[in-house]
């Protein structure tokens, strides 16, 4: 069921909700928690900063990228060439998983700061 609850009277969402505009009583509450559990998400695992570079990699224009460089390196050997466009192209993929992994470092740490901010707090 896809609910629209802007298009909706608040007398019918409350009614689907099985609430009141005061809220749910204390005893609603508590049965809605030992059925549902706690309001919260789920922590999930975390990760080494290594797995998270490594699933940076796994992005389909980095692996193109990584092709290309692969490519370059066999025609440069074969031609005997400099290696420059391959050195470029690996750094810049390297550059580029590093970067990831900071901002999802960065993001984990905003998201964990911002759980434990929002904690609720018994009246």
């Amino acid at each position: 069921m896809e609910m629209k609850e802007y298009l909706e009277k608040s007398s019918k969402i409350l009614d689907e909700l099985q609430t009141t505009e005061q809220g749910l009583s204390e005893a609603e509450a508590a049965r809605r928690l030992s059925e549902h559990g706690p309001n919260r998400l789920a922590a999930g695992k975390k990760k080494s900063n290594l797995q998270r570079f490594f699933e940076e990699l796994k992005d389909p224009m980095i692996l193109i990228l990584l092709a290309a460089a692969l490519i370059s390196g066999i025609t440069s050997a074969y031609e005997g060439e400099s290696y420059a466009d391959v050195v470029i192209i690996l750094a810049v993929v390297i550059i580029n998983a590093v970067l990831g992994v900071l901002q999802e470092s960065k993001a984990e740490k905003a998201i964990e700061l911002c759980r434990r901010s929002r904690q609720p707090r018994r009246r």
